[in-house]
């Protein structure tokens, strides 16, 4: 039983941060049905940029802070240099772009940076909470808690406001909500600065658990997507849940197979849910009439 508290643990921990990554894919698909790729070099960001301020002699937290609003402003920025130019191409050559992206980016943090593992002090300290013979670290509970904060604050974003509907219209059809007064390049900015901040934040509550490097971005971003995937793509809560469930399956196959297959757990994911539900948990359900 303790063995099992102790992968359930892991799983929950891994998989807020993969639901964090989930959820800024939902903000940009939600905004223009883009799935953007480049969303795991947002959580690298904010944890290199933090690493990097903090050994500068910033505080940890205006580090962070200063990390997670860099990173907002370069996600403005791929929007505004590399999305909006191509508005109209097909969805396919949008999501190739944002492919892309990740791959300049995690350029540019190798020589801005550097190739080595990093990691910053745990906000609360090393000494690990025992609960029914197993552990769980203080941060840890940072990652939790602030998946399940930024979930409630973009269901009530998207469910309660005015601009979060506006983004969704946007999403629906861009010219309809253009035709009723809704400034959809405002609405594509403001979702791709949510979406880096978001992804950034990750990175800061992750790195002192995980560690980061430059090349960190691509699997978190490919887990975030079967996470999203597995929920519903879209749909917070969606996000949220298909996070944890991959992150307690992928501590699941480690735990009782090897952990040589746990990377493998996202990619199966994928697959079935392609094959057998392609709108996931909570998506709904799409009709076409011809």
């Amino acid at each position: 039983m303790p063995e099992l508290l102790q992968f359930l643990f892991s799983g929950l921990t891994v998989g807020a941060v993969y639901a964090l990554v989930a959820l800024g894919f939902t903000i940009i698909y939600n905004a223009s049905d883009v799935v953007n790729f480049a969303q795991g070099e947002f959580v690298m960001l904010g944890g290199m940029i933090t690493v990097f301020a903090h050994a500068a002699g910033l505080p940890l937290l205006l580090a962070a802070g200063i990390a997670i609003a860099a990173t907002a402003v370069i996600g403005v920025a791929l929007n505004k240099l590399a999305i909006e130019p191509a508005r109209g191409a097909p969805v396919v050559s949008l999501i190739i772009i944002t492919i892309g992206a990740s791959i300049f980016l995690r350029g540019v943090a190798s020589l801005v940076f550097d190739k080595q593992i990093h990691r910053f002090p745990a906000f609360s300290g090393d000494a690990p909470f025992r609960i029914g013979g197993a552990t769980i670290l203080p941060q840890s509970l940072w990652v939790i808690a602030g998946g399940v904060a930024v979930f409630i604050a973009l269901w009530l974003f998207f469910t309660r406001t005015l601009t979060g509907k506006a983004v969704l219209a946007t999403s629906n059809n861009r010219l309809a909500a253009q035709l009723v007064g809704i400034n959809t390049n405002w609405v594509m900015t403001l979702s791709f600065a949510l979406s880096a901040a978001i992804g950034a934040l990750a990175g800061v509550l992750a790195t002192p658990i995980t560690n980061t490097s430059y090349d960190v971005g691509i699997a978190l971003a490919l887990k975030g997507f079967a996470a999203a995937m597995l929920g519903g793509m879209g749909n917070p809560k969606g996000a949220l849940v298909g996070g944890i469930l991959l992150g307690i399956l992928e501590a699941l196959t480690a735990g009782y197979l090897s952990s040589q297959y746990k990377d493998a757990a996202a990619f199966i994911v994928i697959l079935l849910v392609l094959f057998i539900m392609p709108q996931g948990l909570f998506g709904a359900r799409q009709t076409e009439r011809v």
